[in-house]
């Protein structure tokens, strides 16, 4: 269950932090007090969608902590299979925040996740209702969902066998339509794969073939300059006709050889020149070759740019490198030599596909006939409650037909169909349905989904709209019989509602120090009464009013231990 939400920097919320208890809890409040936001936060800690106006103005990051016990086997068997661990304490600690940037930091019990794991989470600890589910009973596709809870006991291993099918029969039909496809499909791809291997073949590429070009264009483009400072430097080593290095060497050599018969110190200067002549063959030897081939790579621009356009083009095509280009090829030849011979695999893959749709519409038939049988207990079942609701007259009814297609759901359309009053039929929600209606049909499945479902947290937020009176006494009730088992959060602006909860928390909104301020605290014995009385009179409480609220709640903790059996 919920223990506790601390809210910091929400919308209009400063910082406050709630601790919620066991039964049913409600929040009250003047309208625009912030109670919604109290649901908002919440959902925003258990992954939906942000925005940046959830953040307080004024503060870079909204933050919002959650605290849950866990106390139900299955649960937290669900919780492992999303690798999530409890604590010693079999708590679960849900962190999120959300930044001006526009990004979401998630936690769970200090670990770093996704919001996709947070969503997941939630499924397993929360059912949340508000004004908006009610629009969700227009969803057929929601109906299924909703009776497969309620039947999933009976269906669970069933689904699990058909989901595991479905994914094999989906990847079969992929691999059928990648083989396979139309005939026009087939042929163009064997056209398509034949073209890029002949384009990729015919340009005979080689490995550092482009490095070589473009230091070959770069030679080609500075050819003249090349040549013009090979041939200097040449001239001045060795070829020049007066003073070139390696004559100017040889006569510093000799001339040195007469000195240093006159002194013998002079002798190892000979050895120095010797050596530096040496040094200046290899680098003469060195520019003479480099020189040979420049007279012998004539090899135009022109036609390098041309070879580097080709290899450019491929690049464009079909990879970053030539290694990458070749590789390309060998994988088209692969894929075209499997589409020419894979009439075999055909006939193998669909006989698979078949076999798979066989097997999935068989499971499907299991499922769709335990869904039969229980969509007629719940719908008994809704119908009694919708009576105690003040629809006495009200037929509820759970279609379930045949739909052609097979998915991993089956091939069941299911939908809720409703009769409000007597002498009309039963026909969908759409067509019938009022917004108190609405409310009443979902809150008589929660009731009848509270016998199954091992969520331990519902919250209902502000499912007393279009409801009054004794209608909203006999709603009480049914959430009262709801929190016998199941923890319950309910915002409200029915005294008869808020009547009925075990711990009351009242928001409210203030004005301090120029900004908005809201606070939240629980009630106690005569503050109680006092919002009771304001709910029932409004701004003005009278003595009579407050009367009426002693009475109302006294009322309301008799009918609530004979609900809950105390």
């Amino acid at each position: 269950m919920l223990e506790r939400l601390h809210i910091k920097n929400v919308a209009v919320i400063d910082e406050i932090e709630i601790d919620f208890k066991k039964g049913f809890n409600v929040l009250t409040g003047e309208t625009g007090a912030g109670k919604s936001i109290i649901i908002d936060s919440l959902n925003f800690v258990l992954g939906e969608k942000a925005d940046r106006d959830l953040i307080k103005e004024g503060a870079e990051t909204a933050e919002v902590t959650a605290v849950f016990s866990v106390n139900d086997k299955d649960t937290e068997n669900g919780l492992i299979d999303l690798d999530v661990r409890l604590d010693d304490e079999n708590c679960l600690l849900l962190f999120r925040s959300f930044g001006q940037e526009g990004k979401s930091n998630c936690k769970v019990n200090g670990r770093t996740v996704t919001v996709g794991i947070l969503k997941e989470i939630a499924k397993l600890l929360i059912d949340v209702h508000g004004q908006h589910d009610n629009q969700s009973l227009l969803d057929p596709w929601r109906h299924l969902a909703l009776l497969d809870r309620l039947c999933y006991d009976q269906i669970g291993e069933h689904i699990e066998k058909l989901s595991h099918r479905y994914k094999s029969y989906k990847k079969t039909c992929k691999a059928l339509e990648d083989i396979s496809g139309s005939d026009g499909d087939r042929q163009e791809k064997i056209d398509m794969y034949t073209f890029q291997i002949e384009e990729i073949k015919s340009a005979k590429l080689q490995d550092g073939e482009e490095e070589r070009l473009n230091e070959q264009r770069i030679m080609a483009g500075n050819s003249a300059k090349i040549k013009r400072c090979t041939n200097e430097a040449l001239d001045n080593l060795s070829r020049g006709q007066q003073g070139n290095a390696r004559d100017c060497i040889a006569n510093a050599i000799r001339s040195i050889n007469t000195l240093a018969g006159v002194d013998e110190s002079k002798e190892g200067l000979c050895d120095i020149l010797s050596e530096m002549s040496a040094q200046l063959d290899d680098v003469i030897a060195q520019l003479r070759a480099y020189e040979d081939t420049l007279d012998n790579d004539s090899r135009d621009i022109d036609e390098i740019e041309a070879r580097l356009d080709v290899i450019y083009n491929l690049k464009k095509k079909y990879g970053k490198s030539i290694g990458e280009i070749k590789r390309y090829a060998k994988e088209a030849e692969e894929k075209l030599e499997f589409i020419k011979n894979s009439e075999d695999m055909i006939m193998e893959y669909t006989m698979r596909k078949e076999a798979d749709e066989r097997v999935m519409r068989r499971i499907s038939a299991e499922i769709s006939e335990i869904r039969k049988e229980v969509a007629v207990g719940v719908a008994e079942k809704v119908e009694k409650i919708l009576g105690d609701l003040g629809m006495i007259n009200a037929r509820f009814k759970i279609s379930v037909t045949d739909r052609e297609d097979v998915d991993d759901r089956g091939t069941d359309r299911v939908e809720f169909l409703v009769a409000p009053n007597v002498g009309t039929d039963v026909r969908p929600l759409t067509k019938i349905a009022s917004g108190g209606e609405m409310s009443r049909v979902m809150l008589a499945l929660k009731v009848v989904l509270s016998e199954v479902d091992n969520i331990e947290t519902f919250i209902f937020d502000e499912i007393d709209t279009g409801i009054s009176g004794r209608t909203a006494q006999r709603v009480a009730e049914k959430i009262a019989a709801i929190s016998k088992v199941h923890q319950v959060l309910c915002i409200t602006h029915l005294p008869q509602i808020a009547a009925m909860a075990d711990t009351h928390f009242c928001i409210s909104k203030a004005a301090k120090d120029g900004k908005t301020v809201v606070g939240v605290r629980e009630l106690r014995g005569e503050l109680i009464t006092d919002e009771l009385a304001r709910l029932i009179g409004g701004a003005e409480i009278t003595e009579a009013t407050k009367t009426a609220a002693a009475d109302m709640k006294t009322q309301a903790d008799t009918k609530k231990k004979k609900i809950k059996g105390e």
